[in-house]
């Protein structure tokens, strides 16, 4: 990891220390792009991120968001997630005992993920043996400022270390009238040779809410699609966004995903159940229809292509308001994303 990583720059600094910096970096031989680079956070960061040995906390006025976990189990996760009020929105098992409302199985739903069942025959998914494992192998940036960002470098090695292949991943976190937000861009590239991922439910972009949310609690969790479906009749579904609410102590919280146009396999069909288990998943459509349906949704890259995946996490208070999450999701969709260095 270049050490740019480990201390982002911020958005704003007093024109006086900036002054000073670039004296010193002038009197040191070093250039001021990279004493800039080396900049603690400060408080001036309204969305805020901290460096840590192994995550990246991300703050959202002084309070606690997320923390960006480089490894937990065989792949990076964000856990705990905080609403705009404060609950925790997806399961805190296994990273921590389970508690009420929250069942010990699916060790491999780790609050909020990215991974695939089927790559190159490898699974991802799932911590059984012979999984693979995707390991960080560079934090590219992680800075804050009216919105925070932080972007990694992942391989994906089959369980002897080999590597398969790799993706580049680019998190931004903030808020607006909605709620709270995360946008999930991933550039996967066949860096090794030709690239499968294959046709399986087990996938992709995940979360597992948390356990008092579910639908199967029977307290008042409920699952709602842009297409107008509820609850299990949302699984397998194509739609443009899904939302999963509930109750979480004493407010009732929710969660949307949204998908963007440009991702690849829009409008994405959904692996959402009512035990928890909230994912969109592009690939899976043999899965998701039957046999007589004809459907095939393996992606096969040749070596060096790319295939891109880009979704909105909108963490709001209260019921789903279909209203404004349309038109959330139609000043969003017409976004272009941002190309991060």
């Amino acid at each position: 990891m270049s050490r740019r990583s480990f201390a982002p720059a911020t958005s704003s600094r007093p024109r006086r220390f900036l002054g000073l910096v670039a004296l010193m970096a002038i009197a040191s031989g070093v250039s001021l792009e990279r004493c800039r680079a080396e900049l603690p956070v400060t408080s001036e960061d309204r969305v805020a991120v901290e460096r840590h040995a192994d995550w990246v906390t991300v703050t959202i006025d002084g309070k606690p968001f997320t923390e960006y976990r480089f490894r937990s189990g065989a792949k990076p996760i964000l856990w705990p997630i905080h609403g705009p009020s404060g609950e925790e929105l997806t399961r805190g098992y296994p990273m921590r005992p389970a508690i009420e409302h929250e069942k010990e199985d699916h060790i491999h739903h780790r609050s909020f993920w990215f991974t695939h069942g089927d790559v190159n025959g490898v699974s991802f998914w799932d911590e059984q043996p012979g999984h693979g494992t995707i390991e960080q192998r560079e934090l590219v940036t992680a800075r804050g400022g009216e919105t925070a960002t932080i972007v990694t470098i992942n391989d994906w090695r089959d369980k002897d270390g080999r590597k398969i292949c790799e993706d580049r991943r680019t998190l931004e976190f903030g808020d607006d009238e909605l709620g709270r937000w995360i946008d999930f861009t991933v550039v996967v590239r066949a860096s090794e040779g030709e690239l499968v991922f294959g046709d399986t439910k087990e996938g992709a972009f995940g979360l597992r809410v948390a356990g008092s949310m579910k639908v199967d609690e029977k307290l008042g969790g409920r699952i709602e699609s842009s297409e107008g479906l509820i609850d299990g009749a949302t699984w397998g579904k194509p739609a443009k966004w899904v939302d999963y609410s509930g109750p979480v102590g004493e407010r009732t919280v929710g969660i949307t995903i949204m998908d963007h146009p440009t991702s690849h396999g829009h409008p994405v069909h959904w692996h959402v159940r009512t035990y928890g288990l909230f994912a969109a998943n592009p690939f899976g459509l043999h899965d998701f229809y039957t046999p007589e349906a004809g459907k095939f949704g393996a992606l096969i890259l040749q070596p060096g292509e790319s295939f891109t995946l880009r979704y909105r996490v909108v963490l709001h208070d209260g019921p789903l308001d279909r209203e404004r999450t349309e038109q959330a999701y139609a000043e969003w969709s017409r976004s272009e994303g941002r190309s991060i260095d």
